[in-house]
C-alpha cells in the first residue's frame, strides 16, 4: 500500500493557501486546497486526509461550523484539524476550536517550521495507520488460507480413515481443498 497521505488546507483567501503549500513543500504530503469549508466537507466525502489546516474565520461557513460537520461525520470525525487564524490571540476563539474537535489552535504570523513539525507528526501517525490497516489485511487473508488449508487436511485425513468411501472422488476432493488453500479460491 503507498497511498500517499494529503493534507486538506482551507482559506478563503488564495495567498494562504498558496502560502501554506510553500511551508508543506518537501514534506511527504500531498496538499489538497479549497477555498470555503463547504467545498472542505465535499473533498472530505471523495478523499481521505491525514490532517486538515483549516481557517477559523470564513465567510459563510466559518472553520468551527465546518469543524464541527467534520467530528459527526463518522468516516471524518478522528482526522486532526489544526486550526489557523489571523485574530488576536483571544483563547475564547482557541477553546472554542478545541471544544468542536481541533488538535492545535496557532494564530498567524506562526513560525511556518512549527507548523510543518506539526504537519509531519500527523502525517507519520497517518502513514503508521495505513501499515497497521495492510498488515490487518494481510493476516485476515493468512487467517482465511489457513482455515481452507485445515479444512483441506481434514478431508485428506477423512478419505485416509473412511475404507467405505469412493477413494477416487473423495481423493479429488481433498485434492481440490488443498490446491484451493494454497492457490486461493478460484472465484
Amino acid at each position: 500500500m503507498s497511498e500517499v497521505a494529503k493534507a486538506l488546507l482551507v482559506d478563503d483567501r488564495r495567498e494562504n493557501l498558496l502560502a501554506l503549500e510553500a511551508i508543506l513543500q518537501g514534506l511527504p504530503v500531498e496538499p489538497v486546497a479549497v477555498e470555503s469549508g463547504e467545498a472542505a466537507l465535499k473533498q472530505l466525502l471523495v478523499d481521505d486526509f491525514a490532517v486538515i489546516l483549516l481557517d477559523a474565520q470564513m465567510p459563510d461557513m466559518d472553520g468551527f461550523e465546518t469543524a464541527s460537520h467534520i467530528k459527526r461525520r463518522e468516516r471524518t470525525r478522528h482526522v486532526p484539524i489544526i486550526f489557523l487564524t489571523a485574530a488576536d490571540r483571544d483563547a475564547e476563539l482557541a477553546l472554542r476550536g478545541y471544544a468542536v474537535g481541533a488538535v492545535d489552535y496557532l494564530t498567524k504570523p506562526f513560525d511556518p517550521w512549527v507548523l510543518r513539525a506539526k504537519v509531519s507528526i500527523f502525517v507519520d501517525l497517518w502513514s503508521k495507520a495505513q501499515q497497521v490497516r495492510q498488515r490487518e489485511a494481510e493476516l485476515r487473508d493468512a487467517q482465511a488460507r489457513h482455515r481452507a488449508l485445515t479444512k483441506a487436511v481434514d478431508a485428506a485425513v477423512a478419505v485416509l480413515h473412511d475404507r467405505s468411501a469412493e477413494p477416487t472422488a473423495a481423493a479429488r476432493e481433498a485434492v481440490r481443498l488443498l490446491e484451493e488453500a494454497r492457490w486461493g479460491s478460484p472465484g
